[in-house]
């Protein structure tokens, strides 16, 4: 029997509180955590005590120059380009969390809806 990995639902909540002036946002189970997705396509979420954010592939590298970012990597050896993870320690500060919320939600709203 799978059972859900734990994530960090406070840091659930504070991505929540900076989404909620943005239209169309869906919020749904992923990886064991929780997405927020725009027209079907992630923009964000909690994956364990990280945030996920789907940067997209032309903003990959940048993204991991950034401190505490990491590549996206749901089996070992198979990293996700354009999509990443930020520790804790980078989401401390609340303009932290709105920059990559806001990256997130930038690319996903861009990206063709999901039938």
């Amino acid at each position: 029997m799978e059972h859900a990995m734990p994530y960090d639902h406070n840091l659930a909540e504070r991505i929540r509180a900076e989404l909620k002036t943005h239209p169309n946002i869906v919020e749904k189970k992923i990886f064991g955590g929780v997405g927020f997705l725009i027209h079907g396509n992630l923009a964000c979420g909690v994956h364990e005590d990280d945030m996920i954010v789907r940067v997209g592939n032309e903003n990959n590298a940048p993204a991991l120059a950034q401190p505490f970012v990491r590549q996206f990597m749901p089996m070992p050896g198979k990293p996700m380009e354009g999509w990443i993870l930020v520790a804790p320690q980078g989401l401390e500060a609340e303009a932290n969390l709105h920059h990559w919320a806001e990256l997130g939600y930038e690319y996903a709203s861009k990206l063709p809806e999901k039938k």
